[in-house]
């Protein structure tokens, strides 16, 4: 089908299912404080349903590009967003915040299969260059609704609790559900499907015994790592330690938001003429001097809340950068596999994110200095593998993949 027979609101459903993984998280961060004193918990056991949250997208993620292959797309997509529903439906009646992170890791898994499956029907339904055109608005979408998610989940909770926010997650996937089960047709024919579901999930070994595609997926998924460090630990830091208002720290959180639109817009102007390995240099280094600044603001408590707000925009608004440069030069790496090569760092980049929440959470002790050294890791090791990168770069072999990411020895 070309792009002309497909109608204009099937772009804003798929935006929609794209943009599920960002409201899923960000809308109830600033309700984390009243989550742990109505179920009677530490803060740190409820900063765990967000690692669980990245877990099951990690793992959802992992499955279900394979299994489309070979099954199709639209059986897949109404499972994943029944089972979101579902799980959607429970978090609203939990009673404990080990239900919430069982459910919360469900949900996941169910919102994993809009993520990816949104964007494979974008490439099975367009020609090339529409459908670049329909994924920048669908990236666009969903950078709009991480900006407003915090602010929106902040006047949900005025108007009814925390629990409102999973109603409102509820109804967006019924919404979706709905929509897809009488508007959308399946986009694969059963002639393009793949034969054999172990032969799809075979790409990933091609790309994991590739060190330099480790090493630009471990970059991306530093940079994930300290932005999900921020986004676990944040909330009772500014709400709690600094006395921030649930408002006030929705818009500070915006703010990191505008930083990461404006990175990535510099980043697209700038990329074609430096090629994307010079312009992860760039963004390798800037993460690392905001790891730098906030490790010495972790350890002696300078300047703060105002210095960590600095430190903090300036690693979040690079982290856009980086992983946009790093999944071009995955897709570089492996032009005849992108589609694995891609599906596989985006899910390890949210197991960094996983571990990373977690890490935080174990190391919380009220103050800001585990926050502030998990980030400063994550920006200096961003610097570290970059550095490995230009060293595999050099080998012989890498020759015709330096000149197509337009790398120059410096």
């Amino acid at each position: 089908m070309t792009s002309q027979t497909q109608p204009r609101w099937l772009v804003w459903l798929l935006a929609t299912l794209a943009a599920f993984s960002p409201l899923s998280i960000d809308t109830y961060l600033p309700s984390l404080p009243d989550i742990a004193r109505e179920l009677g918990t530490r803060d740190a056991q409820v900063q765990l349903t967000i690692g669980a949250f990245l877990a099951g997208l990690c793992s959802g993620m992992l499955l279900y590009g394979p299994l489309s292959d070979r099954y199709g797309r639209r059986r897949l997509m109404l499972g994943s967003l029944l089972l979101y529903i579902l799980a959607s439906a429970g978090c609203i009646w939990v009673t404990s915040v080990e239900q919430l992170i069982v459910l919360r890791f469900l949900q996941a898994v169910g919102g994993a299969g809009a993520l990816v499956l949104a964007r494979t029907v974008v490439r099975d339904l367009y020609p090339l260059s529409e459908a670049a055109r329909v994924l920048s608005l669908m990236h666009v979408i969903a950078m709009v609704a991480t900006l407003l998610a915090p602010i929106m989940g902040t006047y949900l909770v005025l108007l009814g609790g925390w629990r409102i926010i999973f109603v409102m997650l509820f109804l967006l996937g019924a919404g979706c559900l709905f929509a897809v089960a009488t508007s959308l047709q399946e986009s694969l024919p059963v002639s393009s499907r793949t034969q054999s579901v172990l032969g799809s999930f075979h790409h990933y070994v091609t790309v994991l015994r590739d060190p330099l595609a480790l090493c630009y997926i471990l970059a991306m998924g530093l940079s994930v790592g300290g932005m999900f460090a921020f986004i676990t630990a944040s909330p009772f830091l500014f709400i709690h330690h600094f006395g921030f208002s649930p408002r006030a720290f929705s818009l500070l959180f915006g703010l990191n938001i505008v930083g990461i639109i404006v990175a990535t817009i510099i980043n697209a102007r700038l990329v074609r003429r430096l090629g994307p390995l010079q312009m992860l240099g760039v963004g390798s280094v800037v993460a690392a001097c905001a790891g730098a600044l906030l490790i010495v603001i972790g350890l002696t408590g300078w300047g703060q809340p105002f210095s960590i707000t600095g430190g903090v925009l300036l690693f979040m608004g690079i982290s856009g950068l980086i992983g946009a440069n790093c999944i071009a030069s995955l897709m570089g790496l492996f032009p005849g596999n992108a589609g694995a090569a891609v599906g596989l760092g985006i899910s390890l980049q949210f197991a960094c994110g996983a571990l990373f929440s977690w890490l935080v959470s174990v190391l919380a002790d009220g103050t800001a200095r585990p926050m502030c050294l998990v980030i400063g890791f994550a920006g200096l090791g961003s610097l570290a593998c970059y550095r490995a990168i230009r060293h595999l770069m050099r080998q012989p072999q890498r020759q015709a993949v330096r000149r197509a990411l337009g790398a120059q020895d410096r």
